[in-house]
This record gives structure tokens, C-alpha cells and sequence, in this order.
């Protein structure tokens, strides 16, 4: 489904980062847009924009879901895309990951994204129409070490976004999962986790990265129009998932290397 002048879409963690260039982006395409986060207040950002509606939505209350739901119902009548977006981050070896953290980012990651589907499907199927974006990460297609709770996360957000996939094309839904590597975003605030090393090495490879949010925001509604159910948005996302389908031994090898190189600077 190609998203255009006047498709109704709501983008979740809107506020920054890759949310937020999705909105400038569909408000560009003149697409009527509600951009949610969990700030109560407009964020400057957000304001800055034309044509775009905010409302604050935590992705962890049910309650908050129904609201929105209700929103929409009342005001358009109907949703023609849905971007789960909103997420954090969270890393570090096994014995230093503490249950909350596994709780927090659960909640957030996977369940926020399954408690916009479960808001939003019945009122695609009604219309027989519409497109669900999930975003995950390159984490969820293949897994580094160190990065435990994040790949999971990440990994159930790709298998939801393929069951919806199956599930709901009957109705003429379609189902996008985004999962890009590494690029600039202020995901690094949001980093949680007790093993220092790891949080450096995640915030290295985020500051370091030369591709943006608005890059990435381009191809993700570019291969969203084409129908692809895996948005791979860069070359490294690509090489790593093809080696992991195609190269396996190739993959474990380097994933090994890569857990002897994290274990020496212990």
C-alpha cells in the first residue's frame, strides 16, 4: 500500500530519531498524521511541523492504546498505516542483566508493538485495508553477543511482524518489519545496562555511523510503498542476514571472533 496525500497514519515514538523523520517525511506526502510519545507536552519537533496532530501515548498502557484507538475512530474514521516505532535499547553479558531490565525493555519493544496491533488490526479488517510497520533492527535477524535481551526483543518483534504477515494479508493488510543496523540517533539515551564495556561499544558504533534518521526514514517508506515485508535499510544489514541464510559457518566463525575480541577487554 503506497502511502499518499491523505492516508491516515500513526506513528509511535515520534518525538526524535527515526519516528520523528518518518512524520516529517509522511507530512510531506500530505498524509493526515498523529504523532505519539510518551511526553505529555508537544515536543518543539513535533510542533515544528505542518499538518501533523500529537497526542501522548505510552506504548506500555493498555489504556493509553484505547485512547488512541478511540481518537482515531472519532476524528478520521479509520487508520490506513500504523509505525510501531517506539523503542529502547539494552545490552551487556548475560550475569549482569538485571530481570528488570529485561522486563522494561519487554514491555516497550515487543509487547508496546503487540498492543498496537491488537488496537488497530480490527479496524483494518474492517476496512480490508491498511499497512502495519513494525520496526525492529538488524538484532533481530542475526545476534551478536552481548546485546541478549535487545536481540531477543527485537528477534520476537520480526517473528510477530511474519505471523501478521500471513495472518492479515487475507484481509489485505500488509505487514512491514524495519530492520536496520546502526545509524545516528538518540537511541544512546535510552541505553540501559550494567556492563560498561558493551554500553561503549553500542554508543560508539551509534555516534560513529554516517547514515541518519532521515536516510533511513526514506528507504523504510520506499520499501513500505514496494509491499517488502523485510526492510533492510543498509549494506551491512544485508551482508550480515545473507551470511546467517546462506554462509552459516562463515556467520558463526565471525560471531565467535567477535565475542573472543569482546572477552579480552574484560
Amino acid at each position: 500500500m503506497k502511502l499518499t496525500s491523505g492516508s491516515r497514519v500513526l506513528v509511535t515514538g515520534a518525538a526524535s530519531g527515526l519516528g520523528l523523520a518518518l512524520v516529517d517525511q509522511l507530512a510531506a506526502r500530505g498524509c493526515t498524521v498523529l504523532a505519539t510519545d510518551v511526553h505529555e507536552d508537544v515536543p518543539d519537533a513535533v510542533a515544528a511541523l505542518d499538518g501533523v496532530t500529537y497526542r501522548p501515548l505510552d506504548v506500555t498502557s493498555d489504556v493509553a492504546w484505547l485512547s488512541a484507538r478511540d481518537w482515531v475512530t472519532e476524528n478520521w474514521g479509520g487508520l490506513d498505516a500504523l509505525f510501531n516505532n517506539a523503542g529502547v535499547a539494552a545490552g551487556g553479558r548475560i550475569e549482569l542483566t538485571e530481570m528488570d531490565q529485561w522486563q522494561w525493555i519487554v514491555d516497550i519493544n515487543l509487547l508496546g508493538v503487540a498492543r498496537g496491533c491488537r488496537s488497530f488490526v480490527p479496524m483494518m479488517k474492517e476496512a480490508r485495508s491498511g499497512v502495519i510497520v513494525n520496526t525492529a533492527s538488524a538484532a533481530g535477524l542475526v545476534h551478536p553477543p552481548r546485546m541478549s535481551e535487545y536481540n531477543a526483543v527485537k528477534a520476537g518483534v520480526v517473528a510477530l511482524s511474519e505471523t501478521l504477515f500471513h495472518e492479515l494479508k487475507p484481509y489485505g493488510i500488509g505487514v512491514s518489519v524495519v530492520c536496520p543496523t546502526f545509524f545516528k540517533t538518540n537511541l544512546t539515551a535510552s541505553l540501559r545496562g550494567k556492563d560498561e564495556s558493551a554500553r561503549a561499544s553500542a554508543a560508539k558504533l551509534i555516534d560513529g555511523s554516517t547514515r541518519t534518521a532521515d536516510d533511513i526514514a526514506t528507504t523504510v517508506l520506499k520499501q513500505v510503498d514496494q509491499g517488502k515485508h523485510i526492510v533492510l535499510t543498509d549494506r551491512e544489514g544485508r551482508i550480515a542476514y545473507a551470511a546467517k541464510r546462506f554462509a552459516r559457518p562463515l556467520y558463526y566463525r565471525e560471531m565467535a571472533k567477535a565475542a573472543l575480541r569482546m572477552g579480552r577487554k574484560d
